[in-house]
């Protein structure tokens, strides 16, 4: 099929409703065995509705969904059961999540980031010596788990956009926890490959056979545990996941680690609370176009940094930089990754959870100021500055220090639009692959309190912003994304990735490919990784030409060339042989795909 270059559109108007309440029955498709890797994907074109997700079993319990006539938020919840399921690495119900949504115009975000324990002090991950812990001292056990808040989070978002009933939707997951589903590449690649999962003996009992072998790919896996607890949860709601005897198991678990006990309690998990934030929304002008870019508002610093990025970069002569041979230039990435270091600097010191720091000048739209990107723009020159300083957004005056590196992992996207127009994005997690590996009841507990910083202060005693503090959210790189269209409010496109802090490269890549550079989203995606945390320059290893290394090194820049897995999810509206469609793109580094009518 001849494509024309991506032109983003507003959305039909001719949109399908249903005069009565659908019901939905799932069927169990064939299940795939596709190889790991790097697998080419086409890019997908739906007329009515969408659904991409990171596995394919996912993904289609979300198309059964939407083809029911349920809603974008029905398709999200059945979607994030399965990948429970069959993702157990990346999020589930023992995680948080973000999830974006829009309707007529109006965009919601529901906060379901997990939080400290009450009993949890900001020095959780320092040693007797008062220094950090090692990253992985801190993950593996009961104290690096936070409450988990995707399952409530989900229930409120259903509450105000559900169609089919909420136990309707639990169906496709609870059928394949009982029938089995195969075990796939990846999730054989990671289980084979981390040292902690085998330690915990119910998650060894369960991802390993007798001998001690990670499960081969094709192995059928059953996990009845799994299907017990959502059907509770399907019958009574959150309170079957916060209450009661499943609440107990995971605070016993958390608890009881026989070497890393954590401080989670009953109250805890009883008493979690999702929120409802503002989007943060920017207006971007790419092509001659104006947009508005949606995204999460702190405890993520995503949609900050990403707009940081993109804004800068506008202030910039990167516009005028084409494409060459399909990848981009030497002097686009130099100026990609100066911004980058600008936009991480201002991240290390100001974003952390609002309930508990003040946004720098009294609004984290400050940081977005368009005069005050275009102060930051003007400190790019010819020469990397190899690690930038963190601005004075809003003339703030901050007793904060800036946080040091840590690593930050995990996590998986959800992108939908349903036929009712109505369009989501939702990134959700339990933050390093396998969380804290401890297993309780079928799923993973997450890790997700390793994002708080293990330092509380610097050497000076200067504290950090997002230091652990009792009820708190941690700070997260997750960048749920929606594109508007300004003058109509009508959405052109949803997108995010897994990744950790690259997440936010990931996302502003497919947001730069196909706005500025008028791509389809699976072209976008397709493009290879680029990035800098404000340190070096990373490049996805094998995927740029050894003259652009030469010519950013010769810059000043330090260039590592790396493993860059990302897992972006995009559909966008445009226009193929006069006709608007959706056009969706899952990643060929995992196992996603797009499916809709």
């Amino acid at each position: 099929m001849h494509h024309r270059p991506l032109a983003l559109l507003a959305l039909a108007a001719a949109l399908t409703g249903c005069a009565s309440a659908p019901s939905f029955h799932y069927t169990v498709p064939p299940q795939p065995e596709a190889a790991s890797g790097f697998t080419e994907k086409p890019g997908w074109a739906t007329t009515k509705f969408a659904v991409a997700a990171a596995n394919p079993l996912a993904t289609d319990a979300g198309y059964q969904v939407l083809k029911a006539g349920g809603t974008a938020v029905d398709a999200a919840i059945a979607v994030q059961m399965v990948l429970t399921l069959v993702e157990p690495q990346s999020s589930g119900i023992g995680g948080g999540a973000f999830l974006l949504h829009a309707s007529s115009g109006k965009v919601q975000a529901y906060d379901g980031r997990e939080t400290a324990p009450a009993a949890a002090g900001e020095n959780l991950f320092l040693d007797a010596s008062g220094k950090p812990l090692a990253f992985h001292d801190g993950v593996v056990g009961g104290r690096s788990v936070g409450v988990p808040g995707t399952v409530r989070m989900l229930e409120m978002a259903h509450r105000q956009h559900g169609k089919l009933p909420w136990a309707a939707l639990f169906q496709p997951a609870i059928a394949l926890a009982e029938t089995g589903f195969k075990v796939s590449p990846r999730l054989h690649t990671l289980v084979t490959n981390d040292r902690f999962l085998a330690k915990d003996p119910v998650a060894a009992a369960y991802f390993y056979d007798p001998a001690g072998k990670p499960w081969p790919v094709g192995h059928v896996l059953k996990n009845p545990e799994l299907a017990a607890v959502l059907r509770q949860i399907a019958a009574e709601g959150s309170r079957a996941l916060h209450e009661g005897p499943v609440a107990q198991a995971i605070v016993d678990k958390v608890q009881k680690h026989p070497t890393n006990p954590g401080q989670l309690s009953l109250a805890d998990l009883a008493g979690y609370q999702p929120r409802q934030r503002e989007a943060l929304c920017m207006d971007y002008r790419a092509r001659a176009q104006d947009f508005r870019l949606c995204g999460f508002p702190p405890p993520s610093s995503g949609a900050i940094a990403v707009g940081q990025i993109l804004g800068i970069l506008n202030h910039t002569h990167a516009a005028s930089l084409p494409l060459q041979d399909g990848l981009p230039s030497a002097e686009w990435l130099h100026l990609y990754t100066e911004a980058a270091r600008l936009a991480f600097a201002d991240r290390a010191l100001y974003v952390a959870d609002p309930d508990f720091v003040q946004p720098p000048g009294g609004s984290w739209m400050s940081l977005l100021d368009p005069a005050y990107l275009a102060s930051r723009a003007r400190l790019i020159g010819a020469q990397s500055m190899k690690v930038a300083q963190p601005g004075k957004p809003g003339g703030s005056q901050t007793s904060l220090a800036p946080m040091p590196g840590q690593p930050e992992y995990g996590t998986s996207h959800i992108s939908i639009v349903d036929a009712q127009g109505n369009a989501l994005a939702m990134t959700t997690t339990i933050e390093d692959a396998f969380g804290a590996r401890q297993m309780v009841e079928g799923f993973l507990l997450n890790n997700e309190l390793t994002d708080f910083s293990f330092a509380p202060a610097n050497a000076q005693g200067t504290p950090i912003a997002n230091r652990v503090q009792p009820g708190k959210r941690p700070r997260s790189s997750m960048a749920p994304t929606l594109v508007l269209d300004k003058a109509s409010g009508q959405v052109l496109m949803s997108g995010g990735s897994p990744g950790g802090a690259l997440i936010i490269h990931y996302t502003a890549k497919v947001l730069y490919g196909t706005l500025q550079w008028g791509l389809m989203p699976q072209q976008a995606i397709d493009l290879p990784n680029f990035g800098s945390l404000n340190g070096p320059s990373l490049l996805e290893e094998k995927r740029f030409p050894p003259a652009t290394v030469e010519q950013l090194r010769a810059r000043g820049a330090e260039v590592r060339e790396m493993n860059m897995t990302s897992g972006l999810q995009a559909i966008t509206r445009g226009q193929v042989h006069d006709k608007l469609l959706w056009l969706g793109g899952a990643d060929p580094r995992r196992e996603g795909v797009v499916m809709g009518d």
